[in-house]
């Protein structure tokens, strides 16, 4: 008697990712931010915390150019850098 090994009872569904894909920049729009992005990333022994500025950058140029959805910034994990923006502006 032998007990059959059945691998079919759980089938693999693949989802797409959660925030779905998007455009690449084939027209290079937005290839000075991600260039900048990525001098900082090498320049600080590719620790991406410090270089969260430039990502905010890099980001805010695709969205302005519709290479990805909209979000706001917050949503993206980049409320502190929004705040310390806000705080630096002179009040008029």
């Amino acid at each position: 008697m032998s007990t059959a090994m059945n691998f079919g009872t759980k089938s693999f569904k693949p989802r797409p990712p959660d925030k779905g894909a998007f455009p690449l920049d084939h027209f290079g729009e937005c290839s000075a931010f991600k260039e900048r992005f990525m001098e900082c990333l090498r320049d600080s022994g590719y620790e991406s915390g410090a270089c969260r500025q430039r990502a905010m950058a890099y980001l805010e140029c695709r969205m302005e150019r519709q290479l990805m959805a909209n979000e706001p910034l917050e949503k993206l994990g980049f409320k502190d850098l929004i705040d310390e923006k806000s705080e630096t502006k002179p009040e008029k």
